[in-house]
């Protein structure tokens, strides 16, 4: 027993310097205090940055928007939304997407109709970080596309052009989602 628990007090002895040298002037109450809100911080930290997703990822990571990703994709637009933003985005569903005319998603896809594609989905963006107690205060929201979107608020429904706002308020590292039930579409050029 004795041997056991000279080992014990030799390895404490040999760990004690190794784990709190920053503490070491310290009383040993003061010092354990400060490694282990040391140690929560970190474990803090390391869970935001887990949880800190960037629009794209968040997309990806939620699985209802596989279509939305895929045009973002062939678009070229993954760098960009993945970039530090803000931006808010209005983001179709794949059920939203499926009400589009059969064909249309397909064919917005090919790579001779890219800069189509890129209208329709900078069209769902707007600069900046704009959350739903904002949102429900606007008349329209200037998209990156260039166009502005209509933005109604009847019986406490809001609407963006014709989609219906159905979650909102989805914050990632670089903006914020909000979820719409259709594919907005530019207004056509005159």
């Amino acid at each position: 027993m004795r041997i056991l628990l000279t080992r014990m007090a030799l390895m404490a002895a040999v760990a004690l310097p190794a784990i709190a040298p920053a503490y070491a002037d310290e009383c040993p109450v003061a010092a354990a205090a400060k490694a282990k809100a040391a140690s929560q911080a970190h474990i803090q930290t390391v869970a935001f940055n887990a949880q800190a997703k960037d629009i794209v990822d968040t997309a990806v990571a939620a699985g209802d928007f596989k279509t939305l990703v895929a045009a973002v994709q062939a678009a070229g637009l993954v760098e960009t939304l993945k970039g530090p933003g803000p931006f808010t985005v209005f983001a179709p569903t794949d059920a939203a997407f499926a009400k589009l005319p059969a064909g249309t998603v397909q064919s917005l896809l090919k790579p001779e109709n890219k800069a189509k594609l890129v209208a329709v989905l900078t069209y769902h963006v707007v600069p900046g970080k704009v959350m739903a107690s904002d949102v429900v205060k606007l008349t329209e929201a200037p998209t990156v596309q260039g166009a502005k979107a209509t933005v109604k608020v009847e019986n406490g429904v809001v609407m963006i052009d014709n989609a219906k706002v159905v979650k909102t308020d989805i914050v990632t590292s670089n903006g914020v989602i909000h979820v719409i039930d259709a594919v907005i579409l530019p207004p056509e050029k005159k």
